[in-house]
């Protein structure tokens, strides 16, 4: 079972994902709450594997929410043991989802959606798959990155061998394991290995902040 918790300030939008959500027979609603102060009380005690996370809400609001949960310092939880965080947005671009998915969300869906799709995204999150595809978080980041000049890259990325270099840039241009593998004639098993280990080297949660790592630093068509 994938175990959720909702975060929203609207109780009836709650209340209808929920009905959504419970539908499902791999998902169960474990928690709501209703601004970020509750919700990390509630993700502490509850350890969701997914958390959706409303952007726009009252006392705590999700991007200072995704910024608390993933802060290492009020949290001995390693990275693997934090929940996947799919923010809830009413605009396709939006900047404060974007700032929120550089503090650790996994992407963003719009509260909008389909139960299907809204299902969907939970199941790739939760997978380990991004919610966004490349282009589109290109897209969001876009006017930022244009705003300054790109800091040079961290010596970690250095150390990555020239396989990984290559696994890092077809991740961030938005490609899945077995398209890696075709176009690099390798195994898919040895690609996952590969994108572990680029994740470790560079102190990276998965493959969202890869991407945001490439377009941070304009490595994507490098």
């Amino acid at each position: 079972m994938i175990r959720i918790v909702l975060v929203d300030d609207q109780e009836l939008f709650r209340g209808g994902v929920r009905v959504a959500l419970d539908a499902q027979d791999d998902m169960e609603v474990v928690g709501e709450a209703g601004d970020g102060s509750e919700a990390l009380a509630v993700i502490d005690a509850t350890r969701p594997d997914v958390v959706l996370l409303d952007i726009r809400m009252p006392v705590m609001d999700g991007v200072e929410t995704v910024r608390a949960l993933f802060d290492g310092a009020r949290t001995a939880l390693q990275p693997s043991e934090l929940p996947r965080v799919i923010v809830l947005t009413t605009f396709a671009l939006d900047r404060a989802a974007a700032t929120a998915i550089r503090h650790g969300a996994s992407g963003f869906v719009l509260k909008d959606a389909t139960p299907a799709f809204l299902t969907a995204a939970i199941r790739a999150v939760h997978a380990g798959s991004t919610v966004l595809a490349a282009d589109e978080l290109g897209e969001l980041f876009a006017t930022d990155v244009l705003a300054a000049p790109p800091p040079p890259p961290p010596s970690s990325f250095r150390e990555l061998s020239a396989r990984e270099q290559a696994v890092f840039r077809l991740v961030a241009r938005g490609l899945s394991n077995s398209e890696i593998a075709e176009r690099e004639f390798v195994s898919e098993s040895t690609v996952k290995t590969q994108v572990s280990s680029i994740l470790t080297k560079l102190a990276l949660r998965d493959r969202v902040q890869i991407v945001v790592f490439a377009h941070d630093h304009r490595l994507v068509g490098d």
